[in-house]
């Protein structure tokens, strides 16, 4: 696994700095120099998105539960985690299901949450992706790419229908039985907490108000999204309309969540991101100086969740040794 993480790396790598390449490294890094506050601005509209996803997912939880602080701080570290570890991602929002645990939440219904979340954020990019995608059929320059986003969509949305009957019906008791041996054979902790997964997911569905509000939310949250398009190229001296500007979002979010095994879907997203605005007028250096001003908000904010994740991993690793000496923390 190792290994596929390595090649997966280097490979998204390298389809970045060669489309880099071929549109010129100065013209490109002009293009961000340009952007200049429309840079932070950019960071500060992603820090608003992860933090309204985090408090949609803290809808999901019926009462009690941890603070809605505590839910968008974790919701930080999962996208970090997702995004800068290849293979890993769903790995990121198991973690986050564990991170909560130290927050006084329950592990099944932690996991509970996360898997409807997962979901819900399943279910609002296909219908942004769609939007997207009607209004770029609008646009005859577009057709080529109007083909391959409709493949997109027949693939996504009966995998979209699957997971819901998957997690609604119980479908997914036998594999969770399966997951309880594996781990206990291997003494995996984790998987001893989804015996009691399918109640915990039927108390989640049940909170209709919570699901209700955080699907809203999250709706509202990836059409909000579109703002870093607009704001990036408007720093940068061209004019998107907000339309436009869904239509570049969406198609890069689609095409970064179709390349899950590239971390932040490395050359595939910035590929995409040059051939949609081609069709709206934006020069190819400015488009890849948009992705290059979208990876500079992932590190901005993803470096001090990463080291977030550092510290709650040691306090819950000290947590356990004193549990296991009898020892009790100094106050």
């Amino acid at each position: 696994m190792k290994i596929l993480a390595a090649l997966a790396l280097i490979f998204g790598l390298s389809l970045l700095v060669g489309l880099t390449a071929y549109y010129g490294f100065t013209p490109v890094i002009q293009a961000v120099a340009s952007a200049g506050w429309g840079v932070a601005l950019v960071i500060l509209a992603r820090a608003l998105g992860l933090a309204g996803q985090g408090v949609a997912w803290w809808f999901l939880l019926p009462a009690p539960a941890p603070t809605w602080r505590v839910f968008v701080g974790v919701r930080f570290i999962r996208e970090a985690i997702n995004s800068y570890f290849p293979f890993a991602v769903l790995g990121g929002d198991f973690i986050g299901a564990r991170l909560l645990t130290q927050f006084g939440a329950g592990m099944s219904t932690a996991l509970a949450s996360v898997f409807i979340d997962i979901f819900i954020l399943f279910a609002c990019l296909l219908i942004f992706v769609s939007t997207g995608l009607g209004i770029l059929m609008t646009r005859a320059e577009g057709h080529q790419l109007v083909g391959t986003t409709l493949f997109m969509l027949a693939i996504a949305i009966p995998a979209g229908a699957g997971f819901f009957l998957f997690l609604n019906f119980g479908a997914f008791e036998p594999l969770m039985k399966k997951l309880v041996e594996f781990g206990e054979r291997r003494k995996w902790s984790l998987f001893g907490h989804v015996v009691g997964l399918g109640n915990s997911l039927q108390q989640v569905w049940r909170n209709r108000r919570g699901f209700a509000g955080s699907f809203l939310l999250h709706l509202v949250v990836i059409f909000f999204g579109a703002t870093e398009v607009w704001i990036a190229v408007a720093f940068m001296g061209h004019s998107l309309s907000i339309g436009e500007a869904i239509v570049i979002e969406s198609l890069g979010l689609g095409s970064r969540g179709a390349a899950f095994v590239l971390p932040g879907g490395l050359g595939v997203q910035d590929g995409t991101l040059i051939a949609v605005s081609a069709v709206f007028g934006v020069p190819a250096e400015v488009a890849l100086a948009l992705a290059f001003i979208k990876r500079i908000a992932e590190m901005v904010l993803g470096l001090p969740a990463l080291w977030a994740w550092h510290v709650l991993e040691g306090r819950r690793q000290r947590s356990k040794d004193l549990a296991a000496s009898g020892a009790t923390p100094d106050h």
